[in-house]
């Protein structure tokens, strides 16, 4: 592919434009209302399996899933919209896969997911390039998965989704452990959210008559729970999946390290996705949790169990741990005792090198994931020999840190794709 074309470039600052348009508006009813988790809950076209609590029979698993990761164990056609009123279809096809991954312990689980792919042929050099793209927090009920809130138009990430099929990528989108289909999601498990990513690149390459090749370029990308995962799967790949030509990996505002992270939540505006970690860490560790939480500390973690991130943020902000454990300490006075400390330790990111080159981008003024905790990533990283460059954006808050980091995606993923040298900033740090 040669360089950019200044109609190419016109068109990425047009798609930039409309997409930041588009996602402020997403992020803030997110954040504030909660109304694109209650249209949801209006996904339920598809059909329910009998006594599955309204999930429908695609996410029931089949009775033993095979130990062959990223194996495609069913697939169908599915819907994805762009508005509420399901009249604007994404720019391409779509199909709802299920896939055999991996947990936290390579144990065998079925996950589910979805394969989204360009009306438009790819006029680049090479094969068509799939992003595996990570999406942020959804919640934990199964109705949160993105594969339903994909066909609802209730997903928060679909604009940026359909802009990256307007770039002619195909797309790959995890819904992650136990999200849609049976048990807990493991919300903040490192190991389990990395090979989610991973196999589902694994799933789309091997669906027939997608229009995935099989030895196109492979990308990573996501923000927060999305950044956490695709940099996870980063670190993974070599020894988890390396026959997949990962050319670069975006990752914005990580919770690499989630004691700092859940020391910054406790009390807060966004005090549920604590509730969310807690929950899934739990799940993913075999965690009795009455040794830790009172009465009113285990019902809230089980309400959130059934809640997307809209409802939960309202129901849950500005809770304090210390309402909520058995002796009335803090959840941080827990992290240096176990079976905490080994639980957190074992989730930090950062800790194994990336092969391919990954851009890093944080808000300055993150008021969800500490600054010093996306940099902190980028040195570690820096330390073992990656090419890592790093991305400070000016801007308030977590969500406002959204648009940035896409716009710099665009950017980042055209270049790994061209095969145009990473620069790394690692210098710098």
């Amino acid at each position: 592919m040669g360089a950019p074309t200044m109609a190419a470039h016109a068109r990425a600052a047009h798609v930039r434009s409309r997409l930041a348009r588009v996602l402020v508006t997403a992020l803030l009813v997110v954040a504030g209302t909660g109304a694109l988790a209650t249209s949801a809950q209006a996904s339920g076209a598809l059909p329910a399996a009998a006594g599955s609590d309204d999930r429908p029979a695609f996410y029931e698993p089949p009775a033993g899933v095979p130990a062959q990761p990223g194996r495609l164990l069913r697939s169908e056609p599915m819907d994805f919209f762009l508005d509420p009123a399901r009249t604007v279809r994404a720019p391409g096809t779509a199909t709802r896969v299920m896939y055999a991954s991996t947990d936290r312990s390579g144990r065998p689980v079925a996950v589910t997911g979805s394969v989204l792919v360009p009306s438009s042929p790819w006029r680049g050099s090479g094969s068509r390039p799939l992003v595996a793209f990570a999406v942020g927090t959804q919640g934990m009920a199964d109705r949160c998965a993105p594969s339903r809130q994909l066909s609802a138009a209730s997903e928060y990430e679909g604009a940026f989704l359909s802009g990256l099929l307007s770039r002619g990528y195909a797309v790959a989108v995890t819904d992650y452990e136990g999200l849609g289909t049976p048990g807990v999601h493991t919300y903040m498990a490192r190991r389990s959210q990395a090979a989610a990513v991973l196999d589902s690149v694994r799933a789309a390459r091997s669906l027939t008559g997608a229009g995935v090749p099989a030895d196109g370029p492979v990308a990573l990308a996501g923000y927060s729970q999305g950044g956490g995962a695709a940099a996870a799967a980063a670190e993974l790949a070599p020894t988890y999946a390396p026959e997949l030509p990962v050319v670069g990996a975006v990752a914005g505002a990580v919770p690499a390290d989630l004691a700092a992270v859940g020391k910054a939540l406790d009390g807060g505006p966004y005090a549920a996705f604590a509730l969310y970690a807690v929950g899934g860490l739990a799940a993913a560790y075999d965690i009795d949790l009455t040794s830790l939480l009172d009465e009113e500390g285990l019902r809230r973690v089980h309400q959130a169990e059934d809640e997307c991130v809209g409802d939960s943020l309202p129901r849950h902000a500005f809770v304090r741990s210390t309402a909520l454990t058995r002796d009335g300490r803090s959840l941080a006075d827990y992290f240096d005792e176990e079976p905490w400390r080994s639980v957190l330790a074992d989730n930090v990111i950062g800790e194994r090198r990336p092969a391919a080159p990954v851009l890093v981008t944080h808000a300055l003024a993150d008021d969800v994931i500490p600054y010093a905790v996306g940099r902190d990533l980028a040195k570690r990283w820096c330390a073992r020999g990656a090419t890592v460059r790093f991305s400070t954006t000016a801007v308030p808050t977590h969500v406002g840190g959204v648009v940035p980091s896409f716009a710099e995606e665009y950017a980042f993923l055209e270049a790994r794709v061209a095969g145009v040298p990473a620069v790394s900033t690692c210098a710098l740090l």
